[in-house]
């Protein structure tokens, strides 16, 4: 096992070993997967990946924003291990445990708003979101929900109802839950209504109160909104400021729960544990999951103690709050508030200055966005149209990857930058260089 810390690529990609990996997972495993690259990850450390040929990787990925502590951050595995060895699995549907309510408490104490929290602990983020759906029906006895155009809220039936981000996510599905009304995003760069920022008045907040809830979806009916701080899936797209206290005093003002998907952009990533504090707005309810264990699989929905007092059955789990899991959250959460959260917001700042100074010398990039590090980079065929260049994103990806930079695209022509929030200058350099070697490339071959 190499730990050498530097991107290698000394085979073909992918080796020979990754492709009869390849051959057999192909034939065995389920084909709905997106894989981004033919890699075959054998091992992992910190901000770096290794295939099973040994070729290593810088990640800028951190499985989709999961890994936050880094890939196997040392004291991570060492409670992981010593909660192996005590119990692997208690149902938190039938048995208390410590673990459980010593996270819960945590979560309370953490999320925005005064006074307590409950929280329901589930195995995912599309998890988490099923239960704020269910709990926004149980407790509002209404049964119509708002959720935006871009957004990702997860796969399962309920959560891809409000998910509507790629054609292929929701093609062959339906029907659907019933009554989820799409309304368009705060995406400035790309205003749905054709205005500019500064002259707009917030247009996508004021069309979803003057006709979306007076024409299509009788704020009577509505039990919630739910949204994303940042678009994550849906091109990492950041809103201006207004929008996000606008949409929850229109929430207020129509009985409507405000419910934010913090499934991605939680956990320290933006440089505040989650991202709505930028904006001051305190949710009804957070979905969490992603980086909230470093890796176990563990999701979360997160309100204030009388939201959540529906009757014992009315919504359960097997594995959530699984006590490993539990035990990866608690050191998660600890590694994040003394130093990691900090550290994002620091990296962050520098990722993007350098990024600022590839916008300006390259037509190709669009757009550079985003907060702490979870920063977005649209690709455009020049920046006078704007014209959408989803190839050249994928290009990017791609090629990227055979020079040892692991990242994944978003939207329809975006790439994003999601590291481990453990990253350091000298990281950060190394896959910045990577990164302008390949836009520069398809820039130079653009002009000929």
């Amino acid at each position: 096992m190499s730990d050498k810390k530097t991107p290698r690529i000394s085979t073909k990609l992918p080796g020979p070993k990754s492709k009869k990996l390849i051959t057999r997972d192909e034939k065995y495993v389920s084909q709905s997967y997106t894989r981004a690259y033919p890699a075959v990850i054998d091992h992992a450390r910190g901000a770096y990946l290794w295939d099973s040929d040994g070729n290593s990787y810088i990640d800028f990925h951190a499985g989709i924003g999961v890994c936050s502590t880094g890939n196997c951050h040392p004291e991570v595995v060492a409670v992981i291990k010593n909660q192996s060895e005590k119990a692997i699995h208690i149902t938190t549907a039938d048995f208390y445990h410590p673990l459980v309510g010593r996270l819960a408490e945590k979560l309370s104490m953490i999320s925005p708003g005064k006074g307590g929290k409950r929280t329901f602990f589930s195995n995912s983020g599309a998890e988490a979101v099923e239960c704020a759906l269910k709990l926004a029906r149980y407790n509002k006895r209404k049964t119509r929900m708002i959720a935006f155009i871009g957004a990702f809220h997860g796969r399962t039936m309920g959560a891809l109802s409000l998910t509507c981000s790629k054609l292929n996510q929701r093609k062959f599905f339906a029907p659907m839950l019933p009554e989820v009304t799409h309304v368009p995003y705060a995406y400035c760069y790309r205003c749905p209504f054709n205005l500019e920022y500064g002259k707009c008045e917030i247009e996508c907040v004021k069309f979803i109160d003057e006709v979306i809830l007076k024409q299509v979806a009788p704020a009577e009916d509505v039990a919630a909104i739910f949204v994303e701080p940042i678009q994550g899936e849906g091109g990492y797209i950041v809103p201006p400021d207004e929008f996000h206290p606008m949409l929850k005093k229109i929430a207020e003002k129509n009985n409507i729960y405000y419910i934010v998907d913090e499934v991605q952009s939680g956990m320290g990533r933006t440089g505040k544990m989650f991202a709505i504090e930028h904006w001051g707005v305190i949710p009804d309810m957070i979905t969490i999951a992603k980086a909230l264990g470093s890796g176990m699989p563990i999701g979360a929905c997160i309100t204030p103690k009388r939201m959540m007092s529906w009757i014992p059955g009315a919504h359960s789990t097997t594995f959530g709050g699984n006590p490993i899991a539990c035990a990866a959250a608690l050191k998660t959460i600890e590694l994040i508030e003394n130093g990691l959260m900090k550290n994002a917001d620091k990296m962050g700042k520098y990722i993007m200055t350098r990024l600022k100074k590839m916008w300006e010398r390259y037509d190709i990039i669009g757009d550079v966005r985003g907060k702490g590090l979870m920063i977005g980079i649209e690709l455009v065929k020049d920046k006078k149209s704007k014209k959408p260049a989803s190839d050249y994103a994928y290009e990017i990806e791609q090629k990227c990857f055979q020079n040892g930079l692991m990242l994944l695209t978003c939207g329809p022509n975006s790439v994003r930058f999601v590291p481990p929030l453990i990253i350091d200058e000298e990281i950060a350099d190394k896959g910045l260089k990577i990164f302008e070697k390949v836009v520069k490339g398809i820039s130079e071959r653009k002009k000929k």
